[in-house]
């Protein structure tokens, strides 16, 4: 019996991450397995000179930089059946039309939340460390901390505040369990008894923001979570307490976070602002108490590797006729990223 045909498919993305995306071995195994012109990269479904390649294409490899996908593209692509996207969240890639027509959507999000993950338990060690003011006095001073100035520096029972288990939020509690910190919880989905079983204590907000000393937030940013942590939550937080933000800038009311950071209460690791960049004024920039970041906690480099793998076996099971592991679904997109 001769073996199935290929799906063809196409790359639409910034060309520029291809790549790393997708090295020569990977690159290699994709090409085993689909019909795919890896020198054609998609920036303008209306170009001309990739109409043809998309008239037959039934799987769309996406990442950075694509074109939104709405209903004009099921016309330039007519056999579209699939959207297996090297990246994050498809919320704002995927418009309506695609979800009514049926066609199947794959994110590689559980690939990036490993590296984000990654970069907030780095935080949390050295925050409760106390990493950066000592930095900050050792530039200062040339001098060792005598031990009034570390009377309140070390991970040992410190109390890390999650919010959201989404599954940055599940991984970084993973990464958590071998350290001696006691990890709290907020999300509204959860169950006491699962929380539990994520090694934390399911709490309402704002007694998360009262109890902890270190808060994460990953939550999705929805209409429900916009400003989430308002000028009153922040006023929870105990003085000296750190804010850690790798998920979006909107979930944070900037303007009242800039004022206790100001006033030097509170401390904060802000890998994602709002707006982003900020002004080039933001005191945010110079504050001793901020570590700021260009929004680096997700994929970068040879990480993006990941993604592109998570594609490729994505694709492989599609041409094998079997589900993705790691589908989208329509419905799931008011409540995750």
């Amino acid at each position: 019996m001769p073996s199935p045909r290929p799906p063809r498919a196409v790359f639409a993305m910034d060309p520029v991450h291809l790549p790393l995306l997708f090295p020569p071995p990977l690159m290699a195994r994709l090409r085993r397995t689909a019909d795919i012109d890896t020198e054609l990269v998609v920036r303008d479904f209306a170009d001309p000179a990739v109409v043809g390649a998309l008239a037959t294409a039934e799987v769309l490899i996406t990442g950075w930089g694509c074109p939104h996908l709405d209903a004009g593209v099921l016309t330039t692509v007519p056999k579209l059946r699939a959207v297996l996207h090297a990246a994050g969240s498809v919320r704002s890639l995927v418009g309506e039309a695609l979800w009514k027509h049926g066609v199947t959507v794959s994110s590689a999000v559980t690939g990036n939340a490993v590296p984000v993950a990654e970069y907030t338990l780095a935080m949390i060690l050295l925050v409760g460390k106390d990493a950066f003011d000592h930095r900050e006095r050792y530039r200062r001073t040339h001098a060792q901390p005598n031990p009034a100035e570390t009377a309140d520096t070390g991970n040992l029972g410190r109390r890390v505040g999650v919010v959201g288990a989404s599954r940055v939020g599940r991984r970084l509690m993973e990464l958590l369990r071998p350290f001696d910190l006691t990890v709290l919880l907020h999300d509204p989905y959860v169950s006491p008894s699962d929380a539990a079983a994520l090694g934390a204590e399911l709490l309402s907000l704002e007694e998360l923001l009262r109890r902890s000393d270190i808060v994460s937030l990953h939550a999705p940013d929805i209409p429900e979570t916009h400003h989430m942590l308002d000028r009153s939550r922040l006023a929870l937080l105990r003085d000296g307490g750190v804010l850690i933000n790798t998920a979006r800038g909107a979930l944070v009311d900037h303007e009242a976070l800039t004022e206790e950071l100001v006033s030097g209460r509170l401390r904060a690791v802000l890998d994602v602002t709002e707006p982003e960049p900020l002004p080039a004024g933001s005191p945010l920039y110079r504050l001793p108490n901020v570590f700021l970041t260009p929004h680096i906690a997700g994929s970068l480099g040879n990480e993006l590797e990941r993604l592109g793998t998570i594609v490729v076996a994505e694709l492989e099971r599609l041409a094998a006729g079997l589900a993705p592991l790691h589908e989208v679904r329509h419905a799931d997109l008011t409540r995750v990223a």
